[in-house]
């Protein structure tokens, strides 16, 4: 078991370029860096972590791109820089990074060792770089700290080294070391974190202190943080249903997606609502239908949308809890009630093409006088504490069922994360970093 201040090894995820189009595992890369288990003693408001639970999402994916303006940062990539580059750091020290944060591989593992000075490693690029692949690599130190630069056929070099930025998202931690009044070391909490086995974690209004571990840990990446914003979606769906008589269960009607389903459960109980979903296998379909207890299902892959949500909702929607867009929400606006209410929490179906798809029925918005609000988890931080008091009594009474994938090890992350634009995940995707 580490120790206070030891240094030991950090495995990361790390996103290599920004993608466009589908992406692939590929597109991300596992690095093992070195991190001392100890902050520095200047680490006002910063914690240490060791990293139990990662959450993975949807919405990561527009991450994967650079954004310009969103209300989430873009991932950090670890670019690719020329040999220009390299020469100018090594000549005149303007590159961004120093070599010490840049590698590129042969095909197999390169040694670090002792070898060449700067300047002669300047002079052999200079001279001509192709000579660079007769070295003897395991002779080829790049700068002091013993880091290597290598070559690769592809004629650049990539980041590497401590200064990258991994992958980051929802997870549950164990705080190892604290510099913030707020933790103390032992302490569990859920929040942004590194894809990785430790991070140093600066922003605090993004992490908050487990209180309740009456239930497992993992629920903190799903169930009991991504859904709190459920909660106000559910205040206003309660406060349009008592003002317009919609309790009463043959009037009210939602079409939902499989990964919202504990929106709908609360609905059930709360409201009294007749819930028809919508998966992309047959096997989700009757999850659907015989675990969470929706009145009906369809698998959208093979119906025609338009004619499905009129079979189902003769009298139209009341409340579409969008997170797919595209053809769907288009065939939703068709068929929405006078009135009706559209809580706007994810496009999956549009995050991955070049182009998005147009949507044609707008004009329903205005004809039926539909309200169509978008959410996002950070802007309910405040209602956390009443959603926990809400949420966690029916969890105990076994009323909300709750569905886990659940993939070992951090090296699996990219996998888990690429599978959810294919269908791969059956509930909550999860990734176990460590256990305890």
């Amino acid at each position: 078991m580490a120790v206070v201040g030891e240094e030991v090894s950090n495995k990361q995820i790390i996103l290599k370029e920004y993608v466009s189009g589908f992406p692939k595992e590929s597109d991300m890369v596992v690095k093992t860096g070195t991190i001392r288990l100890q902050l520095p003693e200047d680490s006002k408001n910063a914690i240490l972590v060791k990293n139990l639970y990662l959450s993975c999402d949807p919405y990561m994916r527009g991450r994967m791109r650079k954004m310009e303006d969103s209300y989430v940062e873009s991932f950090t990539p670890g670019s690719a820089v020329s040999i220009p580059a390299i020469l100018d750091w090594l000549l005149t020290g303007s590159c961004r990074r120093p070599p010490s944060a840049y590698i590129a591989t042969t095909g197999k593992e390169v040694a670090a060792a002792e070898g060449l000075e700067h300047a002669g490693l300047a002079a052999a690029l200079a001279a001509d770089h192709r000579h660079l692949r007769q070295l003897n690599l395991r002779k080829l130190a790049a700068t002091a700290d013993g880091r290597v630069i290598s070559w690769n056929r592809e004629s650049h070099i990539l980041f590497w080294g401590d200064e990258f930025t991994p992958i980051t998202g929802y997870g549950v931690a164990r705080v190892l070391d604290s510099g913030h009044p707020n933790f103390k070391k032992g302490d569990l909490v859920w929040g942004i974190t590194g894809w990785e086995e430790y991070s140093v974690i600066k922003a605090q209004e993004s992490v908050f202190k487990i209180q309740n571990t009456n239930v497992a840990l993992s629920y903190y990446t799903g169930i009991l943080v991504e859904s709190h914003h459920l909660f106000k979606v559910l205040c206003n769906v309660t406060w349009n249903v008592d003002r317009s008589g919609l309790g009463n269960r043959n009037g009210n009607v939602l079409p939902l997606e499989l990964l919202v389903s504990l929106f709908w459960q609360l609905c059930e109980e709360l409201l009294g609502c007749y819930v028809v979903g919508s998966a992309g296998t047959k096997e989700k379909v009757d999850l659907l239908k015989n675990k969470f207890g929706f009145d009906e299902a369809f698998n959208y892959k093979e119906e025609d949308l338009e004619a499905t949500l009129k079979r189902y909702f003769p009298n139209g929607i009341d409340i579409y809890f969008e997170n797919v867009g595209g053809k769907m929400l288009d065939a939703v606006l068709l068929n929405m009630r006078l009135r009706g209410r559209i809580a706007m929490c994810g496009m999956i179906s549009q995050y991955n093409l070049e182009q998005p798809e147009g949507i044609h029925n707008l004009f329903c918005l205005i004809t039926k006088r539909v309200r169509m609000e978008g959410f996002v988890v950070p802007d309910y931080y405040h209602m956390y504490p009443k959603f926990l008091d809400m949420i966690l009594p029916h969890i105990k009474e076994g009323k909300i069922t709750y569905v886990e994938d659940i993939a070992e090890g951090l090296e699996s992350a990219p996998a888990a994360l690429i599978g959810l634009f294919v269908g791969h995940n059956v509930g909550k995707q999860v990734v176990i970093v460590a256990r305890e």
